[in-house]
């Protein structure tokens, strides 16, 4: 990303002058910046005034920007610690409480209520903690950061014009470390694009109302692609002798494919012969499987996270009745030293794989399934130190 710190006068906010700060630098001259944008926008000086006036820069927030270690737990250890019995019992009580809400955000956007469930549950614990970080801070922090400023300026934007609405107090509002609002924690473009008035008060309120929340996280979800009335992911038992290099969202082949070639379900029976869909060994050829189908994808443009996003499609699928998974007896994979010490190895061999970060991301996985096959080991993208052993 490109650093700029270049002057600039307020006086004069046109479209290349608020362009001519887009992220780092003094971070008074950035939201000097910001405020030209927002003015070419069509934002009154006033109103951008009074919503800057309390903002500051947050260390707390680039520090948990930073700090995101649990997303290098594996699947078996994450899920098991966020699914316990206490939310699965609060998730039917929830479910029963909210039971036309439920359905009718299914009749309206075809979601079902397990999916918002699980998200409810893993991003705020059924909205008991949604964040105490100051979201304009949270924005404006991480907009002037220069990681990833083509996500948070918009945001920040956004933020603005919910301001100007009167949905959104920038000293007050509070939420998650990246700027995530409410029970289901929706950043503002969303909440502008997606935010519907459950509870018919006339307001869209992510923090206080169940129905609004709910709602507003089912049209989302429709409107990034969820197909109504379609499965999303489910355990499957796989044949003798089948190829774990097949496995992976790489793969995709009819379930009608998948099952001539001996893939079962373990409960229930597989989903419309014709969708395609994708094997998934998140532990490699020892531990649980799974066939993801086409609204398993929509999981990724709600979080990023390979290990997130499986575990909250599969407790959508416990909350609607899916048994335990077979955890199997997976082996033991890498600690986070060990994961880094493999992406550099796999680097080096001319793989990209990212950041060195210790996370099994997308290109990691296939970089140790391609290194995996070479070596004539099993290549099903699970890393081992007998792996690390053989680089």
């Amino acid at each position: 990303m490109l650093l700029r710190n270049i002057a600039f006068s307020l006086f004069l906010p046109t479209a290349a002058m608020a362009q001519s700060v887009p992220c780092g630098g003094n971070f008074g001259t950035f939201i000097q910046g910001v405020k030209a944008e927002a003015m070419q926008r069509g934002h009154s000086q006033a109103t951008v005034d009074r919503f800057f006036r309390t903002v500051a820069p947050s260390s707390a927030v680039l520090a948990a920007d930073r700090k995101q270690g649990i997303f290098q737990t594996p699947f078996i250890e994450f899920s098991r610690k966020l699914i316990s019995q206490n939310r699965i019992d609060r998730g039917i009580s929830m479910s029963r409480k909210y039971d036309a809400v439920f359905d009718r955000i299914e009749a309206v956007y075809g979601v079902p209520r397990g999916v918002l469930l699980a998200f409810w549950a893993f991003e705020t614990d059924y909205g008991a903690f949604q964040g105490d970080f100051n979201t304009a801070n949270a924005l404006a922090t991480l907009a002037h950061d220069c990681r990833r400023p083509e996500l948070f300026r918009p945001q920040l934007m956004a933020a603005i014009e919910l301001f100007e609405h009167g949905d959104f107090d920038p000293a007050t509002t509070t939420g998650a470390w990246a700027g995530e609002i409410g029970m289901v924690q929706m950043l503002p473009e969303d909440i502008i694009e997606n935010g519907v008035d459950g509870d018919g008060d006339g307001h869209v309120s992510l923090k206080t109302s169940a129905p609004d929340a709910l709602m507003s996280g089912g049209k989302m979800l429709s409107s990034l692609g969820w197909q109504a009335g379609q499965p999303w992911l489910q355990e499957v038992v796989l044949p003798a002798g089948f190829d774990p290099y097949d496995a992976g969202l790489h793969t995709v082949r009819s379930v009608s494919d998948w099952a001539k070639m001996g893939v079962q379900p373990r409960s229930g029976k597989l989903g419309n012969p014709a969708l395609r869909a994708s094997i998934l060994l998140p532990q490699g050829v020892g531990g649980p499987a799974f066939i993801a189908y086409p609204n398993f994808n929509v999981y990724f443009e709600w979080n990023q996270s390979f290990t997130y996003v499986l575990t909250a499609a599969y407790f959508a699928t416990r909350l609607d009745g899916a048994p335990v998974y077979n955890a199997g007896n997976p082996a033991t994979g890498l600690n986070g030293a060990q994961m880094k010490q493999l992406q550099q190895k796999l680097a080096q061999r001319g793989y990209d794989v990212g950041d060195i970060d210790g996370i099994l991301g997308a290109g990691t996985r296939a970089a140790v399934r391609d290194v995996q096959r070479k070596l004539g080991m099993p290549a099903d993208a699970w890393p081992t130190p007998a792996l690390l052993n053989r680089l």
